[in-house]
């Protein structure tokens, strides 16, 4: 059953590790599929942050618009895939950095640390925003 929209934003609100795919642009190579770390808001922007040199970073920006796709397979099989556009790639704040990491890692200590690490040169980290106009969701174990 697909998910109502309020149900697919709610999901996507959670600390999944989703799956970024994007295009490529290699002839006889398929879509890069890689996991990030993103935050959501409903109604509003995706937002990853990587490095600024990163394949992923370069290719989104060159193709202007990515996939993610996030799933949970218990209690009962969910998936949520948004694909949207580019909306900018930006140099990252260690306050975003920190929101995205507090969302997967378990103390604040290891948040610290990890914001500290990936931080350690600003300008080498980036924001990567997309605008979600594409949804894919289903719930193929019924209610939960």
């Amino acid at each position: 059953m697909p998910l109502s929209v309020e149900e697919r934003e709610k999901f996507l609100v959670g600390p999944h590790v989703a799956a970024l795919a994007i295009d490529s642009g290699e002839e006889g190579r398929g879509p890069v599929n890689v996991p990030v770390w993103y935050v959501y808001r409903p109604g509003g922007e995706v937002v990853l942050v990587t490095g600024r040199a990163s394949r992923k970073t370069q290719l989104i920006a060159d193709a202007g618009r990515f996939t993610l796709l996030v799933d949970q397979t218990s209690p009962t099989y969910r998936y949520v895939s948004v694909e949207g556009e580019l909306v900018s790639v930006e140099t990252a704040t260690k306050e975003l950095a920190r929101e995205i990491a507090a969302r997967y890692l378990p103390t604040e200590s290891a948040v610290e640390a990890h914001v500290e690490r990936i931080m350690a040169d600003p300008e080498a980290v980036v924001a990567i925003r997309m605008r979600p106009r594409h949804w894919l969701s289903a719930d193929l174990g019924g209610a939960s």
